[in-house]
């Protein structure tokens, strides 16, 4: 076979000088050294073997598919094998890469390996074949074929097989080394793309509000991009819409799942205020795409700082805990499934009065952080919170997220955490008998409860005007046939903002009724609601979490 072919073949007289061959080497060490084209490389290549080899039709194959397969990657010759696959060890250019050595087959017809398939389809008649394989070291690269030497006898030499085993050598050290190049540039494009990804998703993540906003979150990913996140935003009542997930699985698909749930939230959430029914939605669309088998774990809410009260619906998330005293607190929601597993589920609202208390949320990634070797734990979670409980609530997160990152080894998850702190204490909390009689004493209490801010005392005489109309506006429209109603009021001051809240528990009111219209468009005794609008910055009309009568919320910056 081949080898005998090899052991007895003629050294053939060869015309060519070493000079000449020395000349090739060079030229061809060259051109691979400086080409910024390896596919032009090497059809050039393969043509100059083919002229000073004096072959007929030469063709060089490289593995792809994991190795599975040789695909011709330049040709040259009558036919076009550009593109041509074969089985990893078939034929004689199989059984070169393979075997690692040159091939000279001086009669095809005599080797089992050949195969006649091109020679069938194409017309072009197969008679010797020399194949020398593309290796560096032990990796296997691919081979070079030459076809049909053009001389008397039509058979190649020795002279041949070692002139093209050098240059063999030439073209697999510059294959690899283009290889390792374009894999070298892959890995810099990637790594772009992922700090690209993790600007992105960091663009996500709500800004910190001030050390006296009650809401605070902290995101830290292990990798790249993270699969955590979180999302605060303030809707026009003043009540604080929030949420805490964690998406199965790491890497770009996880960030992909958390930035499309994100924002489902975040938009939704604007004009769903029930989170039970806000996740229903967001489950059902996660389900209808998700592929793969991933998940979300999400915890999400509604935080109104004036009242302190929280609503929350949980997807099969850790429960979180209130701090209280000195004491921890589990609240336990109930226990669902994560979101993108089951359509059609009704998540449930749970209710809490958080007080002066802290509500703490965050992702397995927290307690499953090693300290000195161990890991974190529930327990060792609250006994960070108790080190640093006196801090204010933007430096006590930083503190316990800075106490998980002692080395490189201690984070195995994205980290993910985030705190609701009841600071805010009301000016003033009242209830009156909606009866205009009152209306004196609404004025005297709030100019009583203004004394002591830094308002003017210009500004505070428009805030109680305003005031005052709006109950004299709920007294007239929404008791107007009910005797015994009730008006709650609330000053609350927070960032320089004053905010005041009435409510009352009549019937829903239509808000066009009483929405600012335009001044030639307003009757007599209509002007209450248009002051109301020039007095404050901002009002908001909205139906109360217990769905019992109507909410007026005024807002203004004091100067």
């Amino acid at each position: 076979m081949e080898n005998e072919d090899i052991k007895h073949a003629p050294d053939m007289p060869d015309d060519s000088q070493p000079e000449d061959q020395l000349a090739l080497l060079a030229q061809m060490s060259q051109e691979f050294a400086t080409s910024l084209d390896i596919d032009e490389t090497l059809n050039n290549a393969i043509k100059q073997m083919m002229d000073y080899l004096e072959a007929e039709a030469g063709s060089i194959f490289l593995l792809e598919n994991n190795d599975q397969e040789l695909v011709c990657r330049a040709c040259a010759g009558p036919i076009k094998l550009m593109g041509l696959r074969l089985g990893a060890e078939q034929g004689i250019v199989g059984r070169s890469v393979q075997d690692n050595r040159v091939q000279m087959v001086r009669n095809v017809a005599n080797d089992p390996n050949f195969t006649a398939q091109v020679d069938e389809q194409t017309g072009f008649k197969t008679r010797s074949i020399l194949c020398a394989p593309l290796a560096v070291k032990d990796v296997k690269i691919g081979a070079i074929e030459l076809i049909n030497k053009n001389s008397a006898d039509g058979l190649f030499a020795v002279n041949d097989q070692h002139m093209l085993t050098a240059l063999a050598a030439l073209a697999a050290l510059s294959i690899h080394n283009a290889a390792q190049a374009a894999a070298l540039v892959e890995q810099e494009r990637i790594q772009r793309e992922l700090e690209l990804a993790r600007e992105i998703q960091a663009n996500l993540l709500p800004a910190s509000r001030g050390d006296d906003f009650p809401v605070h979150g902290l995101n830290l990913p292990m990798l790249e991009v993270s699969g955590d996140f979180y999302d605060f935003f303030v809707l026009d009542d003043g009540r604080i819409v929030f949420n805490l997930a964690d998406v199965s699985g790491k890497g770009m698909n996880a960030a992909l799942l958390m930035a499309k749930t994100s924002s489902l939230f975040h938009c939704l959430g604007k004009t769903i205020n029930a989170p039970g029914q806000l996740l229903t939605l967001i489950n059902n669309e996660i389900c209808e795409n998700t592929t793969r088998g991933m998940f979300v774990t999400l915890i999400g809410g509604i935080f109104d700082p004036e009242s302190h009260s929280v609503t929350l619906a949980n997807a099969g998330h850790h429960p979180p805990i209130i701090h209280h005293n000195g004491e921890f607190e589990e609240i336990e929601t109930g226990e669902m499934p994560p979101l993108g597993i089951i359509p059609n589920l009704y998540f449930p609202d749970h209710h809490l009065q958080l007080d002066k208390d802290a509500l703490y949320l965050y992702t397995d990634g927290v307690t499953e952080a090693q300290i000195d070797g161990e890991m974190l734990g529930e327990h060792g979670l609250q006994a960070l919170i108790t080190r640093h409980q006196d801090k204010p609530v933007a430096k006590r997160l930083n503190a316990i997220i800075n106490s998980l990152q002692k080395d490189e080894l201690s984070l195995h998850d994205d980290v993910t955490m985030m705190i609701i702190e009841g600071t805010d204490s009301p000016l003033l909390v009242q209830s009156f008998p909606a009866k205009s009689s009152v209306l004196k004493t609404i004025r005297k209490v709030m100019h009583e409860a203004l004394h002591d801010t830094v308002c003017s005392a210009e500004q505070a005489d428009a805030i109680v005007l305003a005031a005052s109309e709006a109950a004299a506006n709920i007294i007239q429209h929404a008791y107007a046939d009910v005797p015994d109603g009730i008006i709650d009021l609330a000053l609350h001051l927070h960032n320089n903002e004053l905010t005041v809240v009435l409510r009352d528990y009549a019937g829903p009111i239509d808000i066009s009724t009483v929405a600012p219209r335009a001044l030639q468009d307003i009757r007599p005794g209509g002007l209450g609601t248009h002051f109301m609008q020039q007095l404050m910055d901002n009002l908001v009309y909205t139906v109360p979490e217990d769905g019992i009568g109507n909410r007026l919320t005024m807002r203004i910056s004091l100067l």
